[in-house]
């Protein structure tokens, strides 16, 4: 497997041009954050990724996770990883200062946490389920609660979890049958819980369970749930970890992929546990962690992305193999228009799939610290439509990124050794966890759109309007990406609006063309922020380092801008044909 470059520059790029790091660096508390800051945050996040995470990727995924003797056990090298983790500060690199936090924006976070992925995915999800956690709760947490658990689950001394779903639930969480009683000033827990991520482990002194379980005479279905903290081991007075409590890891799941990541089958048997937030609230409340972990599993895909097309440049470069046109002899691969292409996909992909990302980082931050309110809703809004394109589209994107850097390695791509399997093995999860893509076209399609009476994606296509019309007075060379995106706006307008109209007319109808619509929307934002790009480019005082950006830019629009009108055509397809069997016909 290839060495992990982290692509620095490239993602200061898009926090400049494409976000708009300024916005950020002037909003309340932030005046000492600034591009020097990020710049250095970066460089150190990379030396750790780098130098520590990435030669693990392939020994992790060798050796993988085990239960030995009623505990779990992580590769050797995990250990020692997440210690320097934990000495690095990197645990609390956006949690606040008043818990041990550094208290940085989600803009510079987001490009770390994207370094520690594709380095290492299966170790990241580890700290990466820690800061869903430890969002909760800040959040929801009585303040003595908070005391007790924040300050070391920041400072990475401590790691967390996110107990949801159990084996007859699924993704129905209304399903869930595990069971909360008070008992003694707490609450006593019983159930099982399945798909666990790192539900247990041997990196860190003590693990925090977010558990959804429910109380006696609490409501059925998803509203009588609760939420609740459960410790492996239970704190003394001093905040120590004093005695075990009733939880253990039953199982370790065999996976496809991410092997070293221990997903737990978890028993809780009269287990002590401590609500957080109300009763009854307990969705509500996971879900601060959840779309956290929506969005982060978004940026998987495009850490994994840019792992597996940083291996397959590497590869065809020194890879020599046939003639090209114009060539005397044996060239590399390289030199091959097909793999040009394959390549070029990739590329202009990963960058459209990062710049969303970022984008999502950035009205994270401006929803939780713009002074005015009125703004602040605004900038939550537009999280929350971008939340399941973030999630949805990318992944799926991934996953053919992935498959493509298997294909440029042709057969060797097919065996182990070269290591462009695993991160298609390693990615073929993120469609799944945290909702699948189907999940995710649903909540943009009920939710962010026809709950919300489309005054979201209004906003965001008046957006994408601008820069439409902005983007067509580009040099000649470069007309062609605002040509796209105008035709791609007008594509999907039009059949947003036929959706509207049809809406009441058929029950399968929105469950029918949500998928398509969400990867509709995901190609047209992927074709904006390249539109941005090549704006940025076209005026910026370096054409040497632009001169790739415009070009991907421009590949983009020709190559995906059409993928906008063939996932139009899909959804005015409507249902009829996709609900048209009967169950036996299948």
């Amino acid at each position: 497997m290839s060495e992990y470059r982290p692509p620095v520059d490239e993602m200061l790029y898009v926090l400049d041009s494409i976000a708009g790091f300024e916005r950020v660096a002037r909003l309340p508390g932030w005046e000492e954050v600034s591009r020097d800051l990020a710049r250095a945050v970066m460089d150190e996040a990379g030396e750790l990724a780098s130098n520590v995470l990435a030669p693990l990727n392939v020994t992790g995924d060798q050796t993988g996770a085990a239960v030995h003797n009623g505990q779990v056990q992580v590769p050797d090298s995990f250990r020692e990883a997440y210690q320097a983790f934990v000495e690095g500060g990197w645990g609390g690199i956006s949690a606040p200062e008043t818990y041990g936090g550094q208290d940085l924006p989600q803009l510079i976070s987001m490009p770390v946490q994207e370094m520690w992925q594709s380095a290492n995915l299966a170790w990241s999800l580890c700290p990466l389920l820690s800061q869903g956690a430890l969002h909760a709760l800040e959040l929801y947490a009585s303040e003595e609660l908070r005391r007790q658990f924040l300050p070391r689950l920041v400072s990475g001394e401590w790691t967390g979890t996110m107990n949801l779903t159990e084996p007859q639930a699924g993704s129905d969480l209304g399903l869930v049958r595990c069971q909360a009683k008070p008992e003694n000033g707490h609450y006593v827990i019983n159930g099982q819980k399945i798909f666990i991520t790192f539900g247990d482990h041997d990196m860190a002194g003590n693990i925090l369970h977010l558990v959804l379980a429910r109380l006696p005479d609490a409501p059925q279905g998803t509203r009588g749930l609760s939420l609740f903290l459960v410790p492996k081991l239970i704190p003394d007075e001093n905040g120590d970890p004093d005695r075990p409590n009733n939880v253990r890891a039953v199982s370790v799941e065999h996976k496809l992929g991410l092997h070293a990541s221990p997903t737990c089958v978890m028993s809780y048997e009269d287990a002590v546990g401590y609500l957080v937030g109300q009763e009854n609230q307990g969705l509500p409340h996971m879900f601060a962690m959840m779309n956290d972990a929506r969005v982060s599993v978004g940026l998987q895909g495009v850490a994994i992305a840019e792992r597996s097309y940083q291996q397959a440049v590497e590869y065809a470069r020194n890879r020599m193999q046939g003639k090209a046109p114009g060539s005397a002899g044996t060239v590399s691969i390289l030199r091959h228009p097909d793999v040009r292409r394959m390549l070029m996909e990739m590329k202009s992909q990963i960058f459209a799939m990062r710049s969303l990302c970022y984008m999502a980082a950035l009205h994270t931050d401006l929803a939780r610290r713009h002074p005015d309110e009125e703004r602040r809703a605004y900038h939550q809004r537009r999280l929350d439509l971008l939340t399941p394109i973030v999630k949805g589209w990318i992944c799926e994107v991934a996953i053919e990124l992935t498959s493509i850097g298997i294909q440029v390695h042709g057969g060797m791509g097919y065996v182990e050794e070269t290591g462009a399997a695993q991160h298609y093995r390693d990615a073929r999860i993120i469609t799944i966890y945290e909702g699948t893509s189907g999940i995710q076209a649903g909540d943009l399609v009920g939710r962010k759109i026809i709950r919300d009476k489309g005054r979201a994606l209004g906003e965001l296509l008046e957006d994408i309007g601008e820069t439409a019309s902005l983007a067509k007075l580009l040099p000649a060379g470069d007309r062609v990406v605002g040509e796209a995106l105008g035709e791609g706006l007008n594509e999907a307008a039009s059949t947003l609006e036929w959706f509207r109209k049809e809406l009441g007319a058929d029950a399968d109808l929105p469950g029918s063309v949500a998928f398509n619509l969400m990867m509709m929307l995901g190609y047209l934002c992927g074709g904006w922020l390249h539109a941005r790009s090549a704006l940025a480019a076209a005026g910026g005082a370096e054409p040497q380092a632009n001169q790739p950006r415009r070009v991907c830019a421009r590949f983009y629009a020709e190559h995906f801008m059409p993928q906008v009108a063939a996932r139009a055509r899909r959804v005015r397809a409507g249902a009829a044909n996709t609900m048209a069997l009967s169950d036996e016909q299948f």
